[in-house]
């Protein structure tokens, strides 16, 4: 037994993988093990003797389970050394290029839209997509009958009170009518808006818009001409000249189309501009009178001015998009670059 203490101890120490270990392990305990058999034969061994003959067993294999065990640790650890080592990264070497994403192009321009208003003094609201009747129509001066409430252009969900919202101008009816006390507000409301469009290059059945609304004493088209000119500067550069052309919309009276000089020409005449040097960007006008009774504003004492954006219009315009489908593939990264290329610049 002496004997076997030199020879465990050797060729445990000396164990370079945990393979070999295991080997050994079979060799020394297994059910044939070396060890095994001498404690077999314990029952072959004189009484008198049995008791120093097991002990010296004993002493046999937890010698060799406490070298096993050291063994085994320090092989582990070399292991997880040398893996160390070879993972190791060095942090003098370049950095791995890493792709950065882009904000999709109707949300930024939205967001920029945002900063430059509300640096202005609105107020960001929002309101339901699925509205009534009441305040996408009727307190906006639209009447039963009127042509925009035709069923080939909105969509209605319940009879013809419940309906997805054709603009973002019930988010100003709401605003105005829990104004309780008929301070002035100005906000802004920007918003997903539905109607029965035939999809093509150029119309969607769901598009982005952003209306503005101002009301106040003293509140002329000055002040929205003004507004109009600090928003075509900020999208389209400071060049760009703005003009008002008359039109109709039942909820604004006087109502004109927002015009801005064209970017691309520079008014001299081109495609884009259709060779008249201006481009429609939007409408307004000044709030109607019988919209701000049906809100509670005394017409005699406030005035106030509305305007709106088409946001897909407005980034067609902004990025050179001739395809309005283009902004609803976010998919196709190579539209995704080519914006994020655009904001870059």
């Amino acid at each position: 037994m002496d004997q076997l203490k030199k020879e465990i101890q050797a060729k445990l120490t000396s164990a370079k993988t945990l393979e070999e270990l295991n080997n050994l392990k079979v060799e020394y305990l297994g059910k044939k093990g070396i060890i095994t058999e001498l404690n077999s034969k314990i029952k072959e061994i004189p009484n008198e003797e049995k008791k120093t003959y097991g002990m010296k067993v004993n002493e046999l294999r937890t010698l060799f389970n406490d070298l096993y065990n050291q063994s085994k640790e320090n092989i582990e650890l070399e292991e997880v050394n040398r893996r160390l080592e070879s993972e190791a990264i060095d942090v003098t070497l370049p950095a791995t290029k890493i792709e950065v994403g882009a904000p999709h192009s109707l949300e930024k321009l939205i967001e920029e839209l945002e900063e430059l208003l509300m640096s202005m003094g609105y107020d960001v609201v929002e309101g339901p997509e699925v509205e009534k009747d009441l305040y996408n129509f009727e307190l906006l001066n639209l009447p039963k009958g009127h042509p925009a409430r035709d069923a080939q252009d909105t969509f209605y969900i319940q009879d013809d009170e419940i309906l997805l919202r054709s603009q973002t101008s019930p988010v100003q009816v709401r605003t105005m009518l829990e104004n309780t006390d008929k301070t002035p507000i100005r906000i802004i409301c920007p918003g997903k808006t539905y109607r029965r469009d035939e999809d093509d290059a150029t119309h969607s059945h769901q598009f982005t818009q952003m209306e503005g609304l101002l009301v106040d004493e003293n509140v002329s088209l000055a002040n929205l001409k003004a507004t109009f000119d600090v928003i075509a500067k900020k999208l389209f550069g400071e060049t760009r000249q703005t003009r008002f052309r008359p039109s109709f919309y039942p909820f604004t009276e006087p109502s004109v189309e927002l015009d801005i000089s064209c970017f691309n020409c520079e008014g001299k005449g081109c495609p884009i501009c259709k060779n008249t040097g201006w481009i429609t960007v939007g409408g307004a006008g000044m709030v109607h009178p019988k919209v701000l009774d049906n809100c509670g504003y005394d017409p005699e004492k406030f005035t106030g001015f509305a305007f709106g954006f088409g946001i897909e219009r407005l980034a067609m315009l902004k990025y050179g998009v001739k395809d309005i489908r283009t902004f609803y593939t976010p998919n196709d990264l190579r539209v995704l670059e080519q914006f994020k290329r655009k904001d870059s610049e």
